[in-house]
C-alpha cells in the first residue's frame, strides 16, 4: 500500500543506492512507484523532483571532498539542461506506453563500455585540444587505494554530445539519465569511476530543474507523493555521500550493472502488460 511513511523509507534507501552508483534515485522510484499503480507521466513528473533532492544531498559531499569535477560539471550542464527542456515537452504527448520501452531501451547503452569501467583507471595518453583549452583535468584522494588518482578529460565535443541525449531522456523519462551520463563520461570522456559518478551527481540536480519547471505548468506534479520522495531521497543520498569514497570501483561498477539489469527488467514487463 502506497502511503507517506512506506514512500519516505523507501526513498531513503533508493537515494542511498542512487548516490553511490551515479545514476540518481528517481531511476529506481519512477519503476516502483509505476508498479504501485501512479499514472507514468505523473511517477516521471513527481521522480525530477526527486532528483533534485538526491543531487543537492550528495553533491555536497563529493565537492567539499574534491571528488566531483565542478568545471567539467559546468561544461556539460549547457547540454544536459537543453535536452531535458525539450524531453519532458515530448513526453506531455507521447502515449505511456512507448515510454516504458524507450526507457529499457536506454539503460541498455549503459552496458556500454562495462567491462573497461571495472577495472582501475589508466588516464588517457593525449587530450584534445577543446578539452585543454577547457582545462578538463583534476585529481582527488581516493580513500579505497589510499592514493591520490590525477586524470584528464579527453574527448569534450562528444561528451557533450552525448550529454544532449542524456538530457533529452532525463527529461522524457525523468530519471536523471544518470547511467548514461557516467557511462559517457568514463568511455568517452575517460574519467575515472568515482569521478564520473560524483560529477553526475552534480549535474542530475541542474538537468531534473530545468525538466520539472515543464512538468509543473502541466500540472502532473503529485505534492503527496513529491514530500515523502524529496526528504527520503535527500537522507539516503547524504549517507551514500558518505559512503562512496570508502568502497573500489569494482563494488561500485558491480552494484551499477544489477541496479541498471533489474530496471531494464521491469520497464520491459510493464511496456508489455501495457500493451
Amino acid at each position: 500500500m502506497l502511503n507517506m511513511l512506506s514512500l519516505g523509507l523507501l526513498s531513503i534507501v533508493v537515494g542511498f543506492i542512487g548516490s553511490l552508483t551515479g545514476i540518481g534515485g528517481a531511476s529506481i522510484l519512477v519503476p516502483i512507484l509505476a508498479l504501485l499503480g501512479v499514472p507514468l507521466k505523473e511517477a516521471i513528473a513527481c521522480g525530477m523532483v526527486a532528483i533534485i533532492a538526491t543531487s543537492s544531498g550528495s553533491a555536497s559531499s563529493y565537492v567539499r571532498e574534491r571528488i566531483a569535477n565542478v568545471r567539467i560539471a559546468m561544461f556539460l550542464e549547457m547540454f544536459t539542461i537543453t535536452g531535458a527542456i525539450a524531453g519532458a515537452t515530448i513526453t506531455l504527448y507521447i502515449a505511456p506506453v512507448f515510454l516504458y520501452f524507450f526507457f529499457a531501451a536506454f539503460l541498455m547503452t549503459s552496458f556500454l563500455g562495462l567491462r573497461r569501467s571495472i577495472t582501475e583507471y589508466i588516464p588517457p595518453s593525449t587530450q584534445d585540444k577543446l578539452s585543454r583549452w577547457l582545462q578538463l583535468d583534476g585529481s582527488y584522494f581516493d580513500e579505497s587505494a589510499k592514493a591520490t588518482v590525477d586524470y584528464r578529460v579527453n574527448n569534450a565535443l562528444f561528451g557533450g554530445l552525448g550529454m544532449l541525449g542524456a538530457g533529452l531522456a532525463a527529461g522524457m523519462l525523468g530519471i536523471g539519465a544518470g547511467a548514461f551520463k557516467v557511462t559517457v563520461m568514463e568511455n568517452i570522456m575517460r574519467m575515472p569511476p568515482k569521478v564520473s559518478s560524483t560529477t553526475s551527481n552534480f549535474i542530475i540536480g541542474m538537468t531534473a530543474l530545468a525538466g520539472v519547471s515543464v512538468y509543473l505548468f502541466s500540472g502532473l506534479l503529485n505534492l503527496t507523493i513529491i514530500a515523502p520522495m524529496a526528504v527520503g531521497t535527500t537522507i539516503g543520498a547524504i549517507a551514500g555521500g558518505r559512503v562512496l569514497n570508502k568502497l573500489s570501483n569494482r563494488t561500485l561498477r558491480i552494484l551499477f550493472f544489477v541496479i541498471v539489469v533489474y530496471l531494464i527488467v521491469q520497464m520491459i514487463y510493464k511496456g508489455i502488460t501495457a500493451l
